[in-house]
């Protein structure tokens, strides 16, 4: 039996942190915004604690989340005033 190659093309690996920018010298336009991020999480950190007692989450602000590839890189962002994520491991006390 005759083994057959076949050469595929991958794409280019995507950035990784360090190649992406981490701002764009924009100012929030919202001055609401950061008092409203502190009000969401002060009201669900007992709802959060409750569902997850062995404090597997994180609540993000005004933080940058790449979702695809563009050019440039900051067209790609998502960037949510405000958002949590129940995380794989147990996160250690500050």
């Amino acid at each position: 039996m005759a083994e057959t190659k076949i050469k595929i093309d991958l794409p280019p690996p995507f950035p990784d942190h360090t190649q992406l920018p981490d701002e764009d010298d924009t100012f929030v336009k919202n001055f609401q915004e950061h008092p409203q991020s502190i009000l969401l999480t002060d009201s669900i950190a007992p709802i959060l604690q409750q569902r997850h007692p062995d404090g597997n989450y994180v609540i993000g602000q005004d933080s940058g989340i790449y979702w695809r590839e563009t050019e440039p890189p900051e067209r790609g962002a998502e960037a949510p005033d405000w958002f949590y994520r129940k995380i794989g491991f147990k996160a250690s006390p500050l």
